[in-house]
């Protein structure tokens, strides 16, 4: 950091990206030492981006300008301990001010030789504090802050022009304007192991018992992996003895032991059975302070989260609120087995059992089902009676809600009816009245989000005394016992149930009349769930308006912008980077969004979707691509649309957001909108042969990208365009643009693009290759140069470092290029180069097929095929989804680009997409299962080899059965073992046999071609 410096300066190329040529002149260096500035560009380091800094090659050291981050509208403060940029609109107090060094230019001065003036010594006199209380009361307790801007300022009149302070604080502020003291997120986790920190709370009364007799509800959740147990209980004193049981069975169970218990102060924690307890285990108490729930969150939002869960399903499945313990048990279980803890990424139940939960066994809560009869009541009686499932038991059995004998059973034998609907509502009103049910939970929709969990901004019940506990556990309840019933805490068995012969109906009235004692936790203690705080983000920044020229593309977001251009509905403006500080900017360049949005509706709601497209039409913008014109009369304009990539790096971390417009290039008519569109781009094996030849003569092969590259290309025609969706211009949304260059979508774009590349690199000495036209090669003496082109990316490589940074040169003087650096990943191929060779394979495109085609947790095979059975075309075969088949594969298709071990099992199974069958899906299933179990299998190219043509071929003889056509396999080889160039495998379209006298005049006929004939002749 200088702050003598006028500009950002480095004399380190290698840190700057989007270089540019600047001729700005001459830096002075200490020693009467000078340097020229040459380039400019950006320097990032992952988090911050400092644009416009100037390449001075002579210089030693980076030096970052004071001056030029304050023209960002931020602001510097040194200190003894470092430097520290602050946020634009931070100001500091003029009374801190000891010394000012005015700016001169880019540099800040000071005139030492310049007096003081002894004037401004005093120019406030200090108020009396008898004044200065009464003035601050008088304006209504206003803060002297204020006050003295008030005074200093001369904003009104007849307030004496004094310093005004208060000695003492104003008690009555103090009591007026008392609030929360915010709680700030916690920097890192506390816990490293299971058990270590538990939270606990309890709530309830609810003013409807459940169907086992339970007013309250127990919830402990373990710090680390939030991993949940809920427990219901009739009354708050069984608390205690509760939590000792679980803590006894939960140490013996995780061999673990608990450290710390959070919870608040309620009596039903701070006890002395509990503290009794905790003593003689060593436990360590935490308890948040009265009216506090900040400080035990994670309870808090666990709560919310149980609630809001059981309260949906018991609104879907149109059960009483009786079944609420019953709804919260199984939230509990599916949320442990469905959310993800984000700071292992990892569900609860994985992280404390050590396996991947199945979800396979979960079905729909109240869902119809029938459960089988155990007792034979007779052969003609019915065996399975109607039922409501209600939760998930020990095991593998079920918790279902027998509609005859009025008991929940637990059950394995279950036949489901999902899709039936549950029969209507029955009963009371109150049975279904879910919102008072809930609101007696005492747990609030509306929320502040305090440490990283959002939790309720009233407090849960925090009960001090025992009289306030005898008084929750007196609470007016619901209840629909039978007469005669006595709840214990085992329910008595029930005798059995005369069944009504068949025939006879029951009446709907009575599917709930009297609820037996059966409760989910009690006699399954252990349910799970995870936290899933609500992260919502929201911004209440206001987007300024902006004047845009006449018939020019707007570059921004206006409030003047037409609503229904846009995206409809429009709530709240647009982020943008250009309405930040420097700061803030630099923030941005590191938040990616990784969700690639559908719709310009979406894009248009997330930052960096938004400056995506600011980029790609400023871009446009630059280049002179179009023109904004009215439509001539008897023209047409063709639609456009926005797509949204994001890019990612060789180990699959997104680095870039992608926005591209393109045209509905589909709407243009040959002949009238365009003519010739072929345009030659590298094969993969054109690609393998270059990272061969380049591994052979030892040369490093490097990568660049040309930003918009079709953009360059000149369009012939005359084509107009609709306005991008969400940027039309406010004052001509009926005008079209008039394209001067071409744009992606269009049938001619590519073929113009490589007319502009080629014409460019024709002109610069370089020779265009006669087979493949995309290969461009530059020989000067004995160095050389090969460039490969693919569309928009190149690769290339020289024997000589000066003719790459002339190549670099060349193309960066007419295009603007990106992601310049070492090949690493190319087309899908990721290239690791070394001195002992070049390494492709495409572990990551593997890994993304078995995910896409949900293999990753497959059993691997050993084989890509089956010796037997053969394939066929299996016509009494089962039909299978023909897209699903074509779909698996074209992503084994290329993944052969690397994988030669595959093709033949590939290309054998290509053959029945027309009609595949249940044997075909099954052979291309095998394949995924050998990639599982192998997935980086690579190509290697030694560099200590030579570099000879080798070519290999074999066929069977009738390999397929239904019209006995042959197999041929094919590969050349630059030497023996060693650099796979090609390699292919096809069906023969017809036989030719060959007689021994015809095979030598054959064979000498390719040996005089110049090839290296090893021919094994099988008889």
């Amino acid at each position: 950091m200088d702050s003598g410096c006028s500009r950002h300066m480095t004399g380190d190329l290698s840190q700057l990206v989007n270089v540019k040529e600047f001729n700005g002149g001459y830096v002075s260096f200490a020693g009467g030492e000078s340097g020229r500035i040459t380039l400019k560009g950006t320097v990032q380091n992952g988090v911050l981006s400092f644009e416009n800094v100037n390449y001075v090659p002579e210089l030693k050291h980076n030096l970052l300008s004071i001056s030029q981050i304050c023209d960002r509208g931020n602001s510097v403060h040194f200190t003894k301990k470092g430097c520290h940029v602050l946020k634009p609109g931070i100001v500091i107090p003029e009374d801190w001010f000891l010394m000012t060094a005015e700016r001169k230019g880019n540099a800040y001065v000071i005139d030492m030789n310049k007096k003081p003036c002894e004037e401004i010594t005093c120019l406030f006199s200090k108020i009396s504090e008898h004044d200065g209380l009464l003035w601050h009361r008088r304006l209504g307790q206003v803060n002297m802050k204020n006050l003295n801007r008030l005074a200093k300022g001369q904003l009104v009149r007849d307030l004496p022009i004094k310093d005004f302070m208060l000695v003492e604080k104003c008690v009555a502020c103090a009591k007026g304007k008392a609030h929360r003291k915010p709680h700030k997120t916690k920097p890192a986790p506390s816990t490293k192991v299971v058990l270590e920190l538990l939270h606990m709370d309890l709530f309830g009364p609810v003013n409807v018992m459940s169907i086992g007799k339970k007013a309250y509800c127990l919830v402990i959740v373990d710090d680390y992996s939030r991993y949940t147990w809920v427990y219901f209980l009739s009354h708050k004193n069984e608390t205690a003895v509760l939590v000792k049981q679980f803590i006894t069975l939960a140490e013996i169970q995780a061999s673990t032991k608990v450290k710390v218990i959070r919870s608040d102060n309620g009596t039903e924690f701070k006890n002395v059975t509990l503290d009794t307890f905790c003593i003689d285990k060593g436990i360590d108490r935490q308890f948040s302070a009265p009216r506090t729930p900040q400080q035990n969150g994670v309870a808090e939002r666990r709560n919310r989260t149980l609630i809001e869960a059981a309260r949906t399903m018991l609104a879907d499945s149109k059960l009483p609120s009786f079944f609420w313990a019953e709804a919260v048990s199984t939230a509990c279980y599916i949320q442990n087995h469905a959310l993800v803890n984000k700071r292992h990424m990892k569900t609860p139940y994985e992280i404390l059992e050590g396996r991947k939960p199945s979800v396979s066994h979960f079905r729909i809560f109240g869902c119809p089902c029938v459960s089988l009869l155990m007792d034979s009541n007779g052969k003609f009686e019915v065996k399975g009676d109607e039922c409501y499932f209600v939760g998930y038991a020990k095991g593998s059995a079920y918790r279902v809600y027998n509609k005859v004998t009025k008991k929940v059973v637990e059950s394995c034998n279950i036949e489901w009816l999902e899709e039936n609907a549950t029969d209507a509502r029955v009963g009371p009103d109150w049975l279904y009245d879910y919102s008072a049910l809930f609101k007696s939970f005492n747990i609030l929709s509306s929320d502040v989000s305090v440490a990283g969990v959002s939790i309720p901004k009233q407090p849960l019940s925090f009960e001090d005394t025992e009289d306030e506990a005898q008084m929750q556990d007196n609470v007016r309840h619901h209840t629909i016992d039978p007469p005669g019933m006595v709840f214990t805490q085992h329910p008595t068995p029930t005798p059995t149930v005369n069944r009504s012969p068949e025939g006879a109906s029951t009446s709907d009235s009575a599917l709930f009349p009297e609820p037996i004692p059966e409760d989910c936790v009690v006699t399954s203690p252990v349910v799970h769930t995870t936290t899933a705080p609500n992260e919502g983000e929201s911004s209440n920044t206001t987007t300024e308006e902006e004047i845009v020229p006449d018939l020019a593309i707007p570059t921004s977001v206006q409030r003047n912008h037409p609503i229904e251009n846009v995206i409809g509905p429009v709530n709240a403006g647009i982020l943008t980077r250009s309405q930040s500080g420097t700061i803030n900017t630099c923030l941005y360049s590191c938040y990616l969004s990784q969700i690639e949005p559908k719709t310009i509706d979406i894009a248009l709601q997330e930052p960096g979707w938004v400056d995506a497209m600011h980029e790609e039409l400023n871009q446009f913008e630059k280049l002179g691509v179009w023109k904004l014109v009215k439509l001539p009369t008897g023209k047409r304009k063709l639609g456009t649309r926005w797509v949204f990539r994001n890019k990612q790096d060789s180990a699959g971390v997104i680095v870039r957001n992608k926005a591209r417009l393109v045209v509905q290039g589909f709407r243009q008519i040959e002949g009238l909108d365009y003519d010739e569109v072929y345009a030659p781009v590298a094969r993969l094996e054109a690609i393998r042969i270059f990272l061969a030849y380049a591994s052979y003569m030892g040369f490093t092969v490097y990568q660049m990208d040309v930003k918009t590259a079709f953009l360059y290309g000149d369009v012939k025609e005359e084509i107009f365009v609709e306005q991008p969706p969400g940027f039309v211009h406010p004052d001509h949304p009926e005008y079209a643009y008039k394209l001067d260059k071409a744009l992606y979508g269009l049938h001619q774009a590519p073929r113009a693009w490589y007319a502009t590349l080629t014409e460019h690199l024709l002109a610069h000495g370089y020779t265009r290759g006669t087979i493949d036209q995309t290969l461009f090669i530059k020989k000067v003496g004995r160095d050389q140069i090969l460039v490969q082109i693919y569309v928009d990316d190149i690769i290339f490589g020289s024997t000589s470092e000066d003719l790459c940074k002339e190549f670099e040169r060349v193309m960066k003087k007419k295009f603007e290029m990106s992601a310049l650096g070492e090949m690493t990943l190319f087309l899908g191929l990721q290239v690791k180069q070394s001195s002992q060779g070049i390494l492709i394979h495409q572990g990551k495109y593997v890994d993304d097929v078995l995910a896409k085609f949900k293999f990753t947790d497959a059993k691997p095979a050993e084989t890509p095929m089956a010796e037997r059975p053969l394939l066929t075309e299996d016509e009494e075969g089962e039909s299978v989804n023909q897209r699903q088949y074509r779909s698996m594969i074209g992503s084994l298709m290329y993944l052969t680009a690397s994988r030669p071990d595959i093709m033949f099992a590939v290309c054998n199974c290509a053959r029945y997409q027309a009609n595949p069958k249940t044997s075909h899906l099954t052979a291309v299933k095998r394949i995924f299962r050998y990639l599982k179990g192998r997935p980086r299998f690579c190509l290697w190219y030694p560099r200590d080899s030579n570099f000879d043509l080798f070519a290999f071929s074999d066929s069977n003889f009738g390999g397929t059965d239904s019209d006995r056509k042959s197999t041929s396999t094919g590969a050349n080889f630059w030497v023996i073992g060693s650099f796979l160039g090609n390699a292919r495998n096809n069906k023969q379209w017809r036989y030719l046999q060959l007689k021994p006298s015809m095979l030598l005049p054959l064979l000498l006929a390719l040996k005089w071609c110049g090839c290296n004939i090893n021919c094994r002749i099988m008889v």
